[in-house]
């Protein structure tokens, strides 16, 4: 597989030297790890978010926090993952 890096998909070769450079790794097993990650650390956000002891504010703040460019949560009366 390849990944365009060039003229305006530039921003993916900084994207992915930042995961190599967090993992400590090569590029490619850094976005290996980045993929096998993401969805663990999304299921992990939304049983936070569920739980019963947080005030709806807490909850807001906390899905503002750890909102992406990529993945975004709100808190309705249901907590949800949306992806872009």
């Amino acid at each position: 597989m390849r990944i365009r890096t060039d003229g305006d998909y530039a921003y993916r070769r900084d994207a992915i030297e930042r995961a190599a450079d967090f993992y400590d790794c090569n590029r490619t097993k850094a976005v290996v790890s980045a993929c096998d990650d993401v969805p663990h650390f999304v299921r992990a956000i939304q049983q936070v978010l569920e739980r019963d002891d947080l005030t709806l504010e807490q909850r807001r703040e906390i899905a503002e926090t750890l909102s992406t460019r990529a993945v975004s949560f709100e808190i309705n009366t249901e907590v949800r993952a949306r992806t872009e």
